[in-house]
């Protein structure tokens, strides 16, 4: 789920934790000899110039580093593009267009003249390949909340289906209006992530008092053996909040799957920043945000995503005039559109909509100041030092996987920088060393974490804080550059010693 402000708490758990003493050996990739914290202090100056050597060649040979002037940036390094992305460039042209002409000129019109009334599934097919999914299964509208709402209420009732129908697999006790014994629905359960932003959770509580069901939190690595045939739908997040943590969407939707139950992702802090495979892994129902890595500015609008073959059974618990199959009938009963509308509910929100569309710009090789209209392919490479250069073609964009392992890279490289310049035993890794099990980001624990962070902004590195003791370091691969990386870490090793 979304996460707004650098101030905002949570007392949710905290997971394992990776010692920073000899962190810099278990980075996959990294060079086992390195040297680590408690060597800093009789070599600060040569080890930091050999690091920055190092980041300097790496961001010559990275074939993204030319996408970073697509993005209105300052001399900060940025590593808070897990909360808020940067503003891409093209951004402030587009939206004046659509005030001004569009709007202002336009008026009502553009509704039609200007393809304001299809941009949720029209920019919903813009995010599909980012995710993994074939045209026609996004729509983008309403806030993630709204369609985690959706999403959790809607598996449950094709759980109810399937148990009317026969398709249940529940076994003895099924009986055929969906209820079992004292009239109560045979999967009478939620899993939700007990690990999860909160608002996933109070939202998955609400839809499970609205449907009669029992909501059961549980871990993702519980997720398996808490699995049964009372499980009716399961929300999990693809990576955690928190600490960076990347959960293994293919095999827990596989064991979903054969439990007879419906899976829903939470995909918030992974779309935009690593593969998702939607389609590939025959995920049920999926949503989310598009302010973090997909940089489409502060309450961008969210996207739901519904499996072509389960678009017919979709029973959306917001039917909205915008979802009827005739919207301009204005008929008293309501019928649902086909497709992946019957996820829209009322008037889109235009304004921050064509921000986000523009935003997308970056991924197909627009997204110039100029706000030309995007390209029709993507023309980026698959990795990092492909030896590339530095300069990425003006029409070029970006593919996922290789912002995957740029994103990899980054991380890594991070890691062996807070290793080899942060004294030792003063931090702790709460992000997974493995790259199966990293998102984009860095959380270290640390005491005095909120005002670490405070002074780490003021020295122009800005991630941030998690209550009680978490630092988070989001790296964006489109605009974040390893010299950034470097520059981070150093600063705050500094930082860490002027505090005690």
């Amino acid at each position: 789920m979304s996460d707004l402000t650098e101030t905002k708490t949570t007392t949710q758990p905290t997971q394992p934790t990776q010692p920073n003493v000899g962190l810099d050996r278990e980075v996959e990739g990294a060079d086992a000899g390195h040297v680590g914290g408690a060597e800093y202090a009789g070599g600060a100056g040569s080890l930091s110039s050999e690091l920055a050597l190092e980041a300097a060649k790496l961001d010559e040979a990275d074939e993204l580093a030319g996408l970073r002037d697509r993005f209105v940036l300052d001399d900060a390094v940025y590593l808070d593009g897990n909360s808020l992305g940067a503003l891409p460039a093209a951004v402030p042209g587009r939206v004046d267009d659509v005030v001004r002409r569009q709007w202002g000129s336009l008026r009502i019109r553009s509704w039609d003249e200007s393809g304001w009334w299809t941009a949720p599934e029209r920019i919903g097919d813009r995010i599909a390949p980012l995710v993994g999914a074939a045209p026609g299964q996004i729509v983008v509208g309403d806030s993630t909340s709204v369609n985690i709402f959706k999403a959790v209420v809607a598996a449950v009732r094709m759980a109810d289906e399937d148990a009317r129908e026969g398709r249940d697999g529940v076994g003895d006790g099924r009986d055929g209006d969906g209820g079992g014994a004292g009239g109560r629905p045979v999967r009478d359960e939620i899993l939700v992530d007990a690990t999860t932003f909160p608002t996933d959770g109070y939202i998955a509580e609400s839809a499970a008092r609205m449907t009669g069901r029992t909501l059961r939190p549980v871990t993702p690595a519980e997720v398996p053996d808490a699995l049964g045939p009372r499980t009716a739908a399961v929300l999990l997040n693809h990576v955690d909040y928190r600490t960076g943590r990347l959960h293994d969407l293919p095999s827990l939707t596989a064991a979903i799957h054969e439990a007879g139950a419906y899976a829903v992702w939470d995909l918030c802090h992974s779309a935009g920043a690593l593969p998702v495979g939607l389609d590939e892994h025959g995920v049920d129902l999926a949503v989310g945000c598009t302010y973090k890595y997909l940089n489409g500015g502060p309450g961008s609008p969210a996207y739901l995503y519904v499996r072509r073959d389960l678009q017919p059974r979709f029973d959306s618990p917001l039917p909205g005039w915008n979802s009827h199959t005739d919207p301009f009938g204005m008929r008293p009963s309501f019928e649902p559109a086909g497709g992946a509308l019957r996820g829209r509910v009322g008037t889109p929100d235009i304004l921050s909509m064509l921000a986000l569309e523009a935003a997308l710009d970056v991924w197909d090789g627009g997204g110039g100041e100029s706000g030309a209209e995007s390209g029709a392919e993507s023309q980026a490479g698959t990795g990092v030092g492909a030896g590339a250069g530095a300069g990425v073609g003006a029409e070029a964009g970006a593919t996922v996987e290789a912002v995957r392992a740029k994103s990899l890279a980054l991380t890594d490289f991070f890691l062996r920088c807070v290793a080899a310049y942060v004294p030792e035993g003063r931090v702790e890794c709460l992000t997974p060393v493995a790259h199966a099990e990293r998102g984009s980001q860095v959380a270290l624990r640390c005491d005095d974490a909120g005002d670490v962070m405070k002074r780490l902004i003021q020295q122009g590195v800005v991630g941030d804080f998690r209550h009680p003791d978490v630092l988070r370091f989001g790296f964006t691969p489109l605009y974040v550059g390893f010299a950034d990386v470097e520059r981070a870490a150093r600063v705050l090793a500094e930082t860490l010693r002027s505090v005690g």
